[in-house]
């Protein structure tokens, strides 16, 4: 697994051990960043804050790190998912832009003042089949981790159909057995 594009273009990453984690292959992830840069809903990478929710290897807010966002937030309650994002934020030398959560997805809480102002781009990739996605955002909204207009990077299998209250569909594209759906708050522009 390699970064896409950007500065860190073609460094390797390190990824977990054992098939906990199901990393977003390198083809869809090119797809979503290419939506994410040209998207007319989309305002681009640069600057942006993001919150890589079921991380795993963290490839998704890297990518985006290396595209210009200014800060990423990894969270994992994996132990081998962490020690992976921990190696490739070291290996980058993305440490200050770049922090690990120990935390559940679903379980988040009231974002803490330490990890600075509400996201403006979450990436959310949960088991397939799980029901957690659709949890973890609920719990994003009540913890107010996202910003009033946040963009949502929502990963499921092909063949679910998530629920998605209080959130309004911009694009949806299918890339394999996966699914990726990007989401807006309903009240965000």
């Amino acid at each position: 697994m390699r970064i896409i594009a950007g500065r860190f273009k073609g460094r390797a990453l390190a990824a977990p051990s054992g098939r906990n984690t199901r990393p977003t292959g390198a083809r869809a992830r090119e797809a979503i960043f290419n939506v994410l840069e040209h998207a007319e809903f989309s305002p681009g990478l640069e600057g942006r804050r993001a919150l890589d929710l079921f991380a795993g290897a963290g490839a998704m807010g890297l990518e985006a790190l290396s595209r210009g966002a200014a800060f990423a937030l990894f969270v994992d309650t994996d132990a081998d998912a962490r020690g992976a994002i921990r190696t490739n934020v070291e290996a980058l030398g993305l440490f200050g832009v770049a922090r690990i959560h120990r935390r559940d997805a679903t379980d988040l809480g009231r974002k803490p003042a330490g990890v600075g102002a509400p996201f403006d781009l979450a990436f959310l990739d949960p088991p397939y089949h799980s029901g957690l996605g659709a949890v973890a955002l609920k719990k994003l909204v009540e913890g107010e981790w996202l910003a009033e207009d946040a963009l949502i990077v929502f990963e499921c299998a092909e063949d679910e159909t998530p629920s998605f209250e209080g959130f309004r569909v911009l694009d949806e594209r299918a890339y394999g057995a996966a699914k990726v759906i990007f989401l807006r708050m309903a009240n965000g522009e």
